[in-house]
């Protein structure tokens, strides 16, 4: 029997931070698989307890003064794996889908899908067509699920879009990209990736330039809301330089 989430994100202090402080946080959810086999169940019960564990991160993060939340559901280098495993994981998105829009709607969520869709199953692209138009109004939360998805994919798309432009820039080749990922791009605060690995593997190249990068040994069916917050906090500490110099540098 699987275990279900405590709601512990009701009893977790707020995070405020001013309005244009709202925070991007990206989060690769690594580690459904070895979560299951170290138990010794079926790889794909791995994946649902993972979203079990993003319902939760996701009902805490507008209290956590984040604005928008990526979550990384799917990588386009998945589907090297057993077409079972890859069949289980978007049955679940799927009924996601279909059960979630409803408290997307109730709670302001707007719900996007990044990635490639000529390969999802026709029910699944029409569930996610749905669901994106439903919420398209949503403010407190974007809420963007990587499915399918390559960064350098989306890169080369938008590039060949602007092949032979006369003009490019920085900032209209990002309007681009956020056209081809459908579910916009904006700049990722704080990329957060659980199960042990430290890399970052095709995910928001583009938008985590700059991004803070927390690594957790923690598999993603055990990530809790109290990990969300530890992960914002750490975020906080920390000195965002961006090339310049520490806030506390003296001057002559």
């Amino acid at each position: 029997m699987l275990m279900q989430k405590p709601l512990e994100w009701q009893t977790l202090p707020s995070i405020m931070l001013p309005p244009s402080r709202g925070l991007h946080v990206a989060i690769i959810c690594d580690g459904n698989g070895r979560w299951a086999t170290s138990r010794a169940l079926p790889r794909t019960l791995g994946h649902r307890q993972g979203a079990q564990a993003a319902q939760s991160v996701i009902r805490c993060a507008p209290h956590l003064g984040i604005h928008t939340l990526t979550l990384f559901a799917l990588s386009s280098a998945n589907w090297k794996r057993p077409q079972a495993e890859i069949t289980g994981i978007l049955r679940i998105l799927h009924e996601y889908i279909l059960t979630e829009t409803s408290h997307c709607l109730d709670n302001g969520i707007r719900l996007s899908i990044i990635g490639r869709r000529d390969r999802m199953p026709a029910p699944l692209r029409e569930a996610v067509a749905d669901a994106e138009a439903l919420t398209a109004n949503c403010k407190n939360l974007h809420l963007r699920l990587a499915v399918d998805y390559s960064a350098r994919h989306s890169i080369f798309q938008a590039a060949s879009r602007f092949y032979k432009a006369t003009e490019l820039s920085s900032e209209s080749f990002a309007d681009v990209l956020s056209e081809v990922q459908r579910g916009g791009s904006t700049e990722v605060d704080l990329l957060i990736r659980t199960g042990g690995e430290q890399r970052i593997s095709d995910f928001l190249l583009w938008e985590s330039a700059f991004a803070e990068l927390v690594f957790l040994d923690k598999r993603w069916p055990d990530f809790t809301p109290a990990d969300l917050r530890n992960a914002v906090l750490e975020f906080e500490r920390r000195d965002r330089t961006r090339g310049g110099l520490p806030r506390d540098f003296p001057l002559e």
